[in-house]
């Protein structure tokens, strides 16, 4: 009965790897095996009671549980991963639990997909991060060994903290849906269905992924009073899930409260000019997705100037237009004031020959 609750997770470890780990991680994440001598050993548990033990015996030291399954590549690479994390830092506890083996403890944390992450502090969860993504889980690991406090439900100033960040995602966007995984790779069927009928009727929204970050996660159902996901929220009011979403579809309503798309033209163009300067690239000014846009990056980085990021592998529509739209074939794109600059090498030519700072400020 529970495997139909974890699918295999979308991409593997390898594609989510940054050139910031260290050599063993990557050989780690990229699947490449690791002599038995170099693995660090991973304590497993296999039933509720060694779960609960493991969390008494924690105390306030990190533990990193890994909910895994057996059939699952991207799991077995994760391993490798938490081998290599756990030789690097030996204070936290690094272990394995097979979520199909203990349904019990995968029940109570609402695991639904393989591989995913919990991180525990005196025997209370203060963290997840679900899918194979080494570089996150290492960050995350060294965040908590560097953070000696953790939240307690006493303190109210935290909740209060979070209310207003809920606010704030909530009026991110006009039409803001909260829900498990991206448009582009829905991680449940509820998700996966209701962005399909916003893109049916052409409705633009943005997104926010509850799977990376379970302060937002849990705190939202409060805030709203609404205990499951997606939910869907228009001018900062929260409209509802999946069932109440299908109702407006089907009476019309839908299409009268949200936002409708613009033509293709009209979109790039606000796109365009969202910044004095934009940089469409693959990946986001945290984390490059190939080299050509790590290197535009650090150019940009180094004049000091402000600009904003558009990630063209989380809209196709985007990526093939603004080729056409602006008659240049490849990314990174750079645009000053709704021009377009060029790519890479002309902005190399630009910072050798000391042009690009009076470039990004507007000048010719």
């Amino acid at each position: 009965r529970f495997a139909a609750l974890f699918p295999p997770c979308a991409r593997p470890a390898a594609a989510a790897l940054s050139l910031s780990l260290s050599p063993s991680l990557v050989a780690a994440g990229r699947g490449r095996s690791l002599s038995s001598g170099s693995m660090a050993a991973l304590a497993e548990v296999h039933s509720t009671g060694q779960f609960d033990e493991l969390l008494r015996n924690s105390g306030n030291s990190l533990a990193v549980v890994h909910f895994w399954a057996p059939w699952a590549p991207q799991c077995s690479q994760m391993n490798d991963v938490m081998a290599e994390l756990a030789k690097e830092h030996g204070q936290v506890k690094f272990v394995k639990l097979e979520a199909e083996a203990v349904p019990e403890v995968s029940e109570k944390y609402e695991i639904s997909s393989v591989p995913t992450f919990l991180f525990f502090k005196n025997s209370q969860k203060i963290d997840r991060l679900d899918g194979a993504h080494a570089p996150e889980l290492t960050k995350k690991v060294q965040r908590h060994l560097s953070s000696s406090s953790v939240p307690t439900s006493s303190n109210e100033k935290p909740a209060e903290d979070l209310n207003v960040r809920l606010k704030k995602l909530i009026n991110a966007a006009p039409c803001m849906l909260f829900m498990k995984g991206s448009p582009l790779e829905p991680r449940c069927g509820f998700s996966k269905q209701i962005v399909g009928i916003l893109n049916d009727h052409k409705i633009v929204f943005s997104s926010f992924d509850i799977f990376s970050d379970e302060e937002v996660r849990q705190g939202l159902k409060t805030y709203s009073n609404w205990p499951t996901y997606p939910q869907l929220y228009v001018a900062g009011e929260l409209v509802g899930g999946l069932d109440i979403v299908k109702e407006l579809a089907l009476s019309g309503e839908l299409d009268k409260m949200c936002p409708k798309a613009k033509n293709l033209d009209d979109r790039l163009k606000a796109l365009i000019n969202k910044a004095a300067v934009m940089l469409f690239m693959k990946g986001n000014k945290q984390m490059a997705k190939c080299g050509f846009s790590r290197q535009i990056l650090e150019l940009l980085n180094s004049t000091g100037v402000e600009f904003e990021t558009f990630d063209i592998l989380e809209d196709e529509e985007v990526r093939q237009g603004l080729k056409s739209y602006s008659n240049w074939p490849t990314y990174p794109q750079l645009y000053v004031k709704g021009e377009l600059v060029g790519g890479l090498d002309i902005v190399k030519e630009l910072k050798e020959s000391g042009e690009l700072l009076d470039v990004l400020k507007g000048g010719n």
